[in-house]
């Protein structure tokens, strides 16, 4: 039940007060203006990737991150490439490109050698093993989308990668 936070005499009950599916009482000229969370982009936003993480964890490859593997298919797509190059191809950030390299080099997935025509540039590329997993990796990609978008039939998956495309 929701409390009524309207003054009243001291010992005497809260009132119970109707309200607005928004949660602003009932008549409240507020309620038009109510902030309602679950309404929010970023909140749903948030709750829909939570969502997609969870499916990418559970059917992903080797334990790789959605970072790894956004890592790894554009240096199959673009070849080597220098390590801030690869971060705007996967729109990551200095800082988190480079624990992104570091990690996947760790586990010998891409290795790093100079630039034949920079020698002080260190370019990023896919390994062996590297391209093997990211081979491996695409066909569960395209499972997790299709588990990501499963609620929706066709018509609004379409519209819906239209819509989040046209605010990126």
């Amino acid at each position: 039940m929701n409390r009524d936070t309207r003054t009243r005499a001291p010992g005497a009950e809260p009132v119970a007060q109707s309200r607005t599916e928004s949660g602003a009482p009932e008549g409240d000229a507020a309620a038009d203006d109510a902030y309602v969370l679950e309404e929010q982009i970023g909140f749903i936003l948030r709750q829909v990737s939570q969502r997609h993480a969870t499916i990418f964890a559970e059917h992903m490859v080797d334990g790789l991150t959605p970072t790894q593997f956004s890592a790894l298919c554009r240096l199959r797509d673009a070849g080597p490439c220098s390590q801030n190059r690869l971060g705007r191809l996967t729109a990551m950030d200095a800082a988190t490109i480079k624990g992104v390299v570091d990690r996947l080099s760790k586990r010998g997935l891409v290795v790093s050698g100079p630039d034949a025509t920079d020698g002080r540039r260190l370019l990023v590329d896919l390994s062996p093993q590297g391209r093997k997993l990211i081979d491996q990796a695409v066909p569960r990609a395209r499972e997790i989308t299709t588990r990501t978008l499963d609620p929706l039939n066709a018509a609004n998956r379409a519209v819906l990668l239209r819509l989040l495309k046209q605010l990126r």
